[in-house]
């Protein structure tokens, strides 16, 4: 097996064999992080895009084999089970993340508008690939637009992927913090508020990336209905 030393940016559709990198980690790759990133509304006053990361970890029959499996930002199994992945605020306190019962798939900390850091994504998600169940047969990363149009900021009712610029996840080598492979979306969008980033599946015993780029309506509520 070759050393692998560059990212690789790939296109909507286009598939990667993650189990033949080689990023130097003494156990092969076994624990990747999904980063996501955006630029944050430049309009004046305009509302923040607050995007979301999550994961539909599904069976051969295209759906989650528990609710665990459906990871995202408001799941009830935060920071239980093992290796927590505790980070902390200014203040010192601890940032709890969802996860899957079986600590294979850990969600992210919110990212309210993108305004990372420069080097920085604005969301991750960590999956421990060597944990997923074998009756998991693909992931699939999705990324929504949080809106809050009731109690918050009603602006935020017609917000969709058509405005947010610069959006891309990235799929990292948590051991050596080598980044492997890169889909910036450049697809055209009108109304859509859910996009089905990509999906890591298996193909015998290996992991496969494949950049999927679609959207769709209705937030994560209308792929719940497909997938659970």
């Amino acid at each position: 097996m070759s050393q692998f030393n560059l990212s690789k940016n790939i296109v909507k559709g286009e598939k990667f064999n993650l189990s033949k990198v080689n990023t130097g980690a003494p156990s092969g790759l076994t624990k990747v992080r999904i980063g996501l990133g955006w630029d944050p509304n430049e309009t004046e006053d305009g509302p923040p895009f607050d995007l979301d990361v999550s994961a539909f970890a599904i069976d051969s029959n295209f759906k989650i084999p528990s609710s665990s499996y459906f990871v995202y930002y408001n799941q009830v199994n935060m920071g239980n089970g093992i290796d927590d992945e505790f980070e902390k605020d200014k203040f010192g306190k601890p940032l709890r993340r969802p996860k899957t019962m079986d600590g294979s798939i850990i969600g992210a900390i919110d990212d309210p508008d993108g305004t990372r850091s420069d080097g920085d994504d604005d969301e991750d998600m960590i999956i421990y690939l060597d944990r997923v169940t074998q009756a998991v047969q693909q992931i699939i990363i999705v990324v929504t637009i949080c809106k809050y149009p009731d109690h918050e900021d009603p602006r935020t009712a017609n917000l969709n992927f058509s405005m947010v610029n610069d959006c891309y996840i990235r799929i990292i080598d948590d051991v050596t913090k080598q980044e492997i492979v890169k889909y910036e979306l450049q697809e055209k969008f009108g109304k859509e508020d859910a996009v089905q980033f990509g999906r890591l599946y298996r193909v015998g015993g290996n992991w496969e990336f494949e950049a999927m780029g679609s959207g769709s309506e209705g937030g994560l509520a209308a792929l719940v209905d497909i997938y659970a």
